[in-house]
């Protein structure tokens, strides 16, 4: 069935959607959650596949054909590969993508291949072993690569990404080890800017470490080469101009993107947050579990949607930070 575009208040048509399928994680990252974790959902508060099902459905109907799942740590849902063939199915989910933090590939990257996710993004934030247990609290880094390698071996999985948290005072000594990753193995490294998702609220515009000085310091070894870059793309992309790899700058804080931002998320309980920093969400799970009609989903999510913000404001005065950290989001 073919329904109206899915449109905000301010002219962009929405192509995307953010899926958390869980708030747990099995990583204690810094820019992400507290050493000391955070109250998990009760399990029948998260939704179950069926019900993202019904959702993922009724928005690729209204032509939200990408479709990414994330977490907490999606792969720590269980029997995750049987959501993934189910969403897979649905007709107008044209790209079916994962980002996960990889340790549990090693396990699982057939199965979510054969299962039918076409792209994966695997967080790595450091590339010696030391620094990845310092920014993640697990001593993880080998078994992650190991995993990395194990998913590398199917054709249909690449392009891989590997995202890497840019945090000032800690990344500035894994740029050029990256660029030489990136250089070295099939996959497209890419720095995110540090964003005020934290759950210590430590984040303060000096921590953050640009996707400008970044590349500056790749370009002093390693020349690059722009690529166009695609409406509604998160990622500056470059290739190395010897031809040996690409690498990608998100820079949200620095270079927002909002203009061309055509996306929505969906929290692992039901909520739709029309923006990463929105402070108001709109609660799906009620009207699905008290026996709402598609149309009258529909009609909660177009006036969502509409509302959508035209700008995150982290750079502007009286910014604030939403309560949730970005594990609860979904990233």
């Amino acid at each position: 069935m073919q329904r109206e575009p899915l449109v905000d208040g301010h002219g962009r048509r929405i192509g995307d959607v953010r899926v958390s399928v869980t708030d747990r994680c099995n990583f204690r990252c810094q820019y992400c959650m507290p050493a000391e974790g955070l109250p998990w959902l009760e399990r029948d508060a998260v939704l179950t596949f069926e019900e993202i099902e019904r959702l993922v459905r009724l928005l690729a109907e209204m032509g939200v054909h990408d479709v990414r799942l994330t977490g907490g740590e999606p792969l720590v849902r269980k029997d995750f590969p049987q959501l993934v063939e189910l969403l897979g199915a649905v007709p107008g989910v044209e790209d079916l993508s994962i980002t996960t933090n990889g340790y549990l590939l090693e396990r699982d990257a057939e199965a979510l291949v054969r299962a039918g996710a076409q792209r994966f993004n695997v967080s790595i934030d450091a590339l010696q072993r030391d620094r990845f247990f310092e920014l993640t609290r697990r001593d993880a880094l080998p078994q992650v690569l190991r995993g990395l390698e194990v998913l590398a071996a199917f054709p249909e999985a690449h392009p891989i990404k590997v995202n890497a948290v840019a945090m000032r005072g800690f990344t500035e000594d894994e740029v050029l080890p990256f660029a030489r990753f990136a250089r070295e193995h099939p996959y497209e490294v890419r720095f995110i800017e540090f964003m005020p998702l934290d759950a210590d609220q430590a984040w303060t515009p000096e921590s953050v470490l640009t996707g400008e000085e970044i590349r500056a310091l790749i370009e002093a070894e390693f020349p690059l080469e722009p690529e166009p870059r695609e409406p509604s793309a998160t990622a500056r992309v470059y290739r190395f101009a010897d031809g040996k790899g690409r690498i990608g700058f998100i820079n949200p804080v620095s270079e927002p993107f909002c203009g061309d931002c055509n996306r929505i998320r969906l929290t692992a309980e039901g909520r739709l947050r029309t923006c990463l920093f929105s402070l108001a969400e709109t609660d799906l799970r009620e009207p699905l579990r008290s026996g709402a009609s598609d149309a009258e989903i529909e009609r909660v999510i177009r006036d969502a949607v509409w509302r959508k913000e035209l700008k995150h404001r982290v750079n502007e005065p009286g910014f604030v930070q939403p309560a949730r950290t970005m594990s609860a989001i979904g990233g």
